[in-house]
């Protein structure tokens, strides 16, 4: 195999303190990640596997939850790379929700409502495919979306972009420290790549369910949205809440760096099976008994 070192690939990706941080220092395709695509396959069945014994012993424990959240242009991959992460571990501890135009109801609360609905319980993985952070990205580039909030007159002001990420990074601190370990993946994906696959959603029919013009006229937009997303980067990286700004314009490569960022930090959390008490192991063996007896 390549020279390849997950750790090495992972600190390259992790943001943690937004001073200086500038999204164009990080590239959306690496020249040598040290693991050709074969090679990354094999480690991604690896890491899933990982990830599935990791995901037990945090659904046994029942103290810690994973937050996990998708960011991406339009064709980044958010929707392939959580299918081939996460459909190796059980169901039963994972939960995936995917984000749309907020409807009338969840126009009629504040921003974040909708998200605290669907954060994860203790013991489980929860994933958000586009997030809170719409609302400092699509919001802040198409001011209609702003205006369909309802916000008081005086509370829009030319500080609100600032003070969203404020209060962003307030609750991802609040969640951190309710046992709550949030990683938050932004999938960078090159202008060039993404007109390659949106050409191939045209040119190849078993794609074209997943074509949607308006993602080609939002390409206009391209450079508001770059800016956009370093803000919010630079705005909300933390070390209890560490933003990955992962090369996307290779997917297999962007899958594994994924699942061995998740793999890495819950090895870190290190969930524990619970212990059986003196008292529960007795009455145990008391069954154990019983059930030799029938042979």
């Amino acid at each position: 195999m390549s020279q390849y070192d997950p750790g090495h690939l992972i600190e390259s990706c992790r943001v943690t303190r937004g001073k200086g941080f500038r999204l164009t220092d990080h590239p959306t395709r690496l020249d040598d990640p040290g693991i050709d695509k074969a090679e990354a396959e094999a480690a991604l069945r690896d890491a899933v596997h990982r990830l599935d014994g990791l995901q037990q012993r945090l659904y046994a424990e029942d103290r810690q939850s994973v937050l996990v959240i998708f960011q991406a242009m339009d064709g980044g991959g958010k929707d392939s790379t959580i299918r081939a992460v996460f459909s190796g571990i059980n169901p039963q501890g994972c939960q995936v929700m995917s984000f749309k135009a907020p409807g009338p109801e969840e126009l009629a609360h504040d921003f974040l409502w909708r998200h605290m609905q669907a954060l994860p319980a203790r013991g489980r993985i929860a994933v958000h495919n586009r997030s809170w952070y719409e609302e400092v990205l699509v919001a802040r580039v198409h001011p209609e979306v702003l205006a369909r909030r309802k916000l008081p007159e005086a509370r829009v002001t030319g500080h609100i972009w600032r003070e969203r990420l404020e209060d962003i990074a307030g609750f991802e601190r609040y969640l951190a420290r309710q046992g709550v370990i949030l990683l938050k993946f932004f999938l960078h994906l090159g202008k060039e790549e993404q007109r390659q696959r949106f050409l191939a959603r045209i040119d190849e029919p078993e794609k074209n369910w997943k074509f949607d013009a308006g993602d080609v006229a939002e390409r206009v937009h391209w450079d508001a949205y770059q800016e956009a997303y370093q803000e919010a980067i630079a705005g909300t990286a933390a070390p209890e809440a560490p933003w990955l700004v992962v090369p996307a314009d290779r997917k297999w490569l962007a899958r594994l760096i994924v699942a061995e960022t998740l793999v890495a930090a819950l090895a870190k959390a290190d969930p524990r099976y619970p212990e059986t008490e003196p008292q529960r192991r007795a009455e145990l063996l008391k069954q154990r008994a019983v059930l030799e007896a029938e042979a």
